[in-house]
Parts: C-alpha cells; structure tokens; sequence
C-alpha cells in the first residue's frame, strides 16, 4: 500500500519539504522537436533516478482522465514500474487503479517505438498522430482505456531539455501539447466510445520529488491556438522551472515561467494558490497567463484508498503533510479554457 502511495509521489514534482538555495540552469541549445530518443527510456546511474509519461485526457463527454506510466526508485524497495489511471466524472462517479511491478517488466522496443508492461499497458508509436495508448488491469473492478491519436501539434524541448537544479537534475519534453483522440475507455463492464483533446509530456529526475519542487502548476488548453500547455515548476526556495509552448497562430515558442503571482501578489509554492494566478514569461512578447484556480472541481488525496492507519501516519510523515491535486477548469486571459492541474502538499 505504501509502495503505491511512493509511484504515485514520486513520478510527479511535488514536494513539502525545505532546502537550502539552489541555482536553477535550463537547458542549454536551441529549441528543437521531439524525437524517439526523447520518448524511449533514459539511463542514469543515481539511485533514486525515475521517470514518468503523463497523459490528461479531457474528454468531450465530461469525462476527464489521467494516465501516468512511470520507472521509479521506491525507499525500502528499490526500482519499481508504476502504472496508475484515473477517472474524474465517469458517469458522475471517480475512480483510481495503480499497479507496480519489477523494473524487468517493461520492455522497450525502439523500432517499434514502443513501451510494453505484461501486454496491459503500452505506449506505441512516436508520440503524434497515431500514438496508441492502452491500459488494461483488474484491482477491485476492471479498468480500461484504449485510446489513439487522431491528430496531434508537433512536440518542442529546449537543446537536451535537461535542467540543472543545484546538484540535481530534471528534464522535460512536451511530446504532445494539444491532439484529437478516439478511442473506448471502460469501468467493468460499463463501456463508452469517446472523444475528446490530451495532453502528453514526458518528465526524468536524479533525485526524489521533495528534493526539487514544492508546487507544480500543469497547464494543457481546450484549442490548438491561442494555446500555452506545459508546465510551471517552483523549486523548494520559490525559483522557476520548466516550460509551456505558447502559439498565437504564428508558430510554437517556448516559455519559461518567470515569475507567478496569487491575486496580485508573489506566490512562492508555499500551499495551495486561491484566487487567480497571473504566469509571466521571461520572453516579455509573450502575454502572461492569467486564470482563476478558486473553484477546482476535484481535490485528490493520495491517502483517500488507504486504508490502513498506520500505513497513512507513515505516508504523512515521509512527505511533511497530505499530497494533494487540486485540479480545475477556468477562463484564460488568452481566450480559451485552461485545464489544469496544482499538484503538492497540504
């Protein structure tokens, strides 16, 4: 139980956790497409090294849905492959699955392009049109989802999309920052034929979670353009990470966060944001990002399916608190709707 609370953790940037101040570097090169490199497994010699393929589907029947596949270290443990899936408003219901296996399990086929769990969970083809994802398990209920890429707008990393946070290291590839999908997805027996937009980017770090950020703002859009979709990070002494694509019709940038404001004022990651964040950009052509994230419509606990009280006291104690996702639908200031998604401790 504990094992699953840690592939949930640590296979996204969350953090309650203090740390001493350290410089953040981005990537150094050019701005460049996504490649297959870029989407097959990477290497890395530190122990606590994991990575993570993160999928929101927003679906045109109301239906919302999170996928994340992820290779992670879990303390006590070791290395493990994680695949969790999550439903917000399958027929007004909401449903969690996470299933962990053996580091061997996951097996990499670069000519294929194509990532393979036990046959029941796959990632195929080079993330764009015609990427096919697929998750099948059984854990008190069935879960299933099937769903291809009908179209998708082209990825973007900035030179090695590695970035430099102290003595640590964090990279980021937007493969997918807005794609049309089709597909089925299923609770037992019940079985809807969906379409709907993702959005699909692709995270690795050296280190756990807590030793990096303490909040971590995902952003995907409801249009191809105006469209920003990526990620804000804020490191654990309040400085910036990450990046968003923004395209007003005249091509994709790149945008790294340069600052982020909580109704007016400085938001440094400590708690969750209430009123309207305002994201500026260090490109100051581009227009800063404004939307509420007063109402999310789903407050997520990673502690709501355990059961055990010693196994949540161990959990609460490991991460300084109870880790949340705020996640919610508002206006833009750009003009279309923003998803999004406020991951970090409570």
């Amino acid at each position: 139980m504990i094992e699953k609370i840690y592939s949930s953790f640590l296979a996204i940037l969350v953090s309650a956790s203090t740390a001493l101040a350290a410089d953040v570097s981005a990537p150094k090169g050019e701005v460049r497409g996504t490649t297959l490199n870029d989407f097959m497994p990477h290497q890395n010699s530190a122990k606590e090294f994991n990575e993570s393929w993160n999928y929101q589907f927003v679906l045109d029947n109301g239906t919302r849905a999170y996928l994340g596949y992820s290779t992670l270290y879990v303390p006590g443990s070791g290395q493990k492959v994680a695949c969790e899936l999550s439903f917000w408003n399958f027929k007004s219901k909401s449903y969690t699955v996470g299933r962990q296996y053996p580091p061997e399990r996951l097996v990499a086929d670069k000519a294929k392009a194509t990532l393979d769990i036990k046959g029941e969970y796959k990632l195929e083809g080079k993330p764009g049109k015609g990427h096919h994802v697929f998750f099948s398990t059984e854990k008190d209920g069935k879960y299933f989802l099937d769903l291809t890429f009908d179209s998708a707008e082209p990825g973007k990393v900035i030179g090695d999309g590695v970035w430099t946070i102290g003595s640590n290291k964090f990279a980021q590839y937007i493969h997918i920052p807005y794609g049309r999908v089709s597909g089925k997805i299923a609770i037992n027996e019940d079985t809807l034929t969906v379409k709907g937009y993702a959005y699909m980017d692709q995270t690795w770090q050296t280190v756990q979670a807590t030793d990096i950020a303490s909040r971590v703002i995902n952003l995907s859009t409801n249009a191809r353009n105006p469209i920003f979709a990526g990620r804000a990070i804020i490191t654990t002494d309040g400085k910036y990470a990450g990046y968003a694509l923004y395209n007003a019709g005249e091509g994709y940038k790149v945008v790294i966060p340069k600052n982020v404001d909580d109704n007016e004022k400085p938001y440094n990651g400590k708690g969750f944001p209430k009123g309207d964040l305002n994201i500026a950009w260090t490109d100051e052509t581009v227009p800063a990002l404004k939307f509420s994230v007063a109402k999310p419509f789903q407050k997520a606990s990673f502690l709501d399916k355990i059961d055990s009280w010693i196994a949540r006291k161990a959990i609460k104690m490991a991460t300084g608190g109870e880790i949340f996702f705020y996640r919610g639908r508002s206006d833009g200031s750009h003009g279309k709707k923003i998803d999004w998604i406020i991951t970090g401790v409570k």
